[in-house]
């Protein structure tokens, strides 16, 4: 049995400053020398999960193959480590108390008064340790969302307070990422607010060991001098976290300033080989350096906020440092979209994406896209509820079928290749019930994706409530549009695409949720490669 380490993220100052990536670098770090090691997010929000959270509020729902919908940092693990999260891999405050009452309804707190210490606290501690437990890993990174000082990240603080006396010295260390701003106007660099940010953090009974410091300009000897002094760290346990050109950078820059070498000695890990990040390195060299470049229209309805499609962003960068391209991607609103200006906006594009949404907003845009790509021999890509566009718009205007829609959109729909899920049908519950997590999907030969994916059995995650309708397969059959892909269980449909056309490919799943860096996903891989040749051409 492994005795596992714990590194707990905190952050302080202001959010959004890149705990899941620092915690994602050092991570990488730890594992090039030859540690197991997984990252677990912990989220102070009330809600169960993200599932039910308007992506323009909190971004993406990432969602892992044991069908948990979590937060999208999880993604950046996965990008990352190259390993799949779980279940296990977030926690929200909603499922602590869900769980607690849940316990206290069934009597198992023997009729104790039920109280954030030590209910809640005892809660959080065994949900840090389920990893740790499972004997799999040498090291587990816990990042706290939120910033110290939120009254909802308290019980969480708490909790790792309480975990740093139970596991003992050397066995869990704190690691505090803040923000050291510049002021133009004094010409300088400010260290107050970390130490207000440090100070919070100790009075509620944690001490850093290590500090993160984010800053546009180089921190200076005497400022970290400065830092150590006021933060009660030593000088070598204050790192310079500069902003980086791409976060894929932040490996390297991590290793530079010693971060993992820090980590290693206060958790009394051997100093193993040093990490030589090679196939990492050779991805950012092809990012970095490409030979040619690719537009691709990203059409979705929450482009407002790129976080929202931040896996597929993400993707495209993978697919173009395997083609040696890079992916510029232009956000087009489908709400924008009428069937008068697609050929305007769409006109110099290399590659066209239909994005996944749910709802009716913005939908008629995505299908004049999706028609602009098919007439036009353009390189096209749906996703979920891109797939299910692509259908409606060759139900409509192909096939004919008057009335073509889907029972998302227009319960009164006349004709619906697309239709809610049977397994649907009696839910009413919005969280958790939707199609989730990773399925089976039989590919045919004779195909765009069995090209791509060089295997005819794959599996990849779903999130969705509505299908293709399989009352219209004949009407498809012999039509030029192909089933190409289907659940060997289910008989669902997954893929469909064209035959007289370059590359047209729709998926009812999500392959931007598999693409890491180490394994760009064969679909974005091809989609660019297809995209390229079109710009080539041209």
């Amino acid at each position: 049995m492994k005795n596992t380490k714990y590194v707990f993220v905190t952050g302080g100052v202001t959010s959004s400053l890149g705990k899941g990536i620092i915690a994602a670098s050092l991570a990488k770090l730890l594992q090039e020398r030859g540690y197991s090691v997984t990252i677990q997010k912990l989220d102070p929000y009330i809600n169960i999960d993200p599932g039910t959270l308007n992506p323009y509020e909190h971004g993406e729902c990432y969602v892992t193959d044991d069908g948990a919908e979590t937060d999208l940092d999880l993604g950046h693990y996965e990008r990352f480590l190259n390993i799949p999260t779980s279940q296990a891999n977030n926690v929200t405050t909603g499922r602590i108390y869900q769980s607690v009452i849940d316990k206290e309804r069934k009597g198992a707190f023997l009729g104790k008064t039920v109280q954030v210490i030590p209910h809640i606290t005892n809660e959080i501690k065994e949900r840090i340790q389920i990893l740790g437990k499972t004997g799999d890993y040498d090291v587990v990174i816990t990042e706290i969302g939120g910033t110290v000082g939120d009254i909802e990240s308290l019980p969480y603080v708490e909790s790792v307070r309480q975990l740093l006396w139970e596991l003992g010295d050397k066995n869990a260390i704190v690691v505090h990422l803040t923000l050291i701003p510049f002021l133009a106007a004094a010409g300088e660099l400010k260290t107050k607010p970390t130490q207000h940010s440090v100070k919070m953090l100790m009075q509620s009974g944690v001490n850093p060991d290590i500090l993160v410091c984010r800053s546009e300009h180089e921190i200076s000897d005497s400022i970290k001098r400065k830092l150590a002094l006021f933060c009660n760290v030593k000088k070598e346990d204050v790192i310079s976290s500069l902003d980086a050109d791409t976060i894929y950078d932040v490996p390297n820059l991590m290793f530079d300033e010693g971060l993992d070498k820090v980590v290693l000695d206060k958790l009394d890990l051997c100093d193993n080989d040093q990490p030589k990040l090679v196939e990492w390195n050779h991805f950012l060299s092809k990012h970095k350096n490409p030979k040619n470049k690719v537009k691709i229209g990203l059409i979705g309805k929450y482009v407002e906020l790129h976080d929202a499609y931040k896996s597929i962003s993400e993707a495209f960068i993978h697919a173009g440092a395997a083609n040696e391209v890079k992916v510029k991607i232009v956000w087009i609103h489908s709400e924008d979209l009428t069937l008068e200006n697609v050929p305007q906006k769409l006109k110099n594009l290399d590659g066209i994406l239909v994005a996944p949404g749910f709802g009716n907003r913005g939908t008629e845009g995505k299908v004049d896209a999706v028609r602009f790509a098919r007439e036009h021999q353009i390189p096209f890509l749906g996703i979920c509820l891109g797939m299910q566009m692509a259908v409606i718009e060759y139900a409509r205007n192909v096939l004919n079928i008057e009335g073509a829609g889907s029972l998302e959109m227009d319960e009164t729909c006349k004709n619906p290749v697309i239709n809610l899920m049977e397994d649907q049908k009696d839910i009413t519950e919005m969280g958790g019930t939707m199609r989730l997590g990773a399925w089976d999907c039989q590919i045919t030969e004779d195909s765009k994706v069995f090209n791509a994916y060089k295997r005819t059995l794959i599996s990849e995650r779903h999130r969705h409530r509505y299908e293709f309708n399989n009352q219209y397969l004949k009407n498809l059959e012999g039509s030029g549009m192909k089933i190409t892909g289907t659940n060997p269980k289910t008989g669902l449909v997954e893929i469909v695409e064209l035959e007289n056309h370059p590359w047209f490919v729709a998926v009812q799943y999500h392959p931007e949720y598999k693409s890491t860096v180490l394994n760009p996903h064969p679909l974005f891989v091809d989609f660019i490669k297809a995209s390229l040749d079109f710009s080539t051409q041209k």
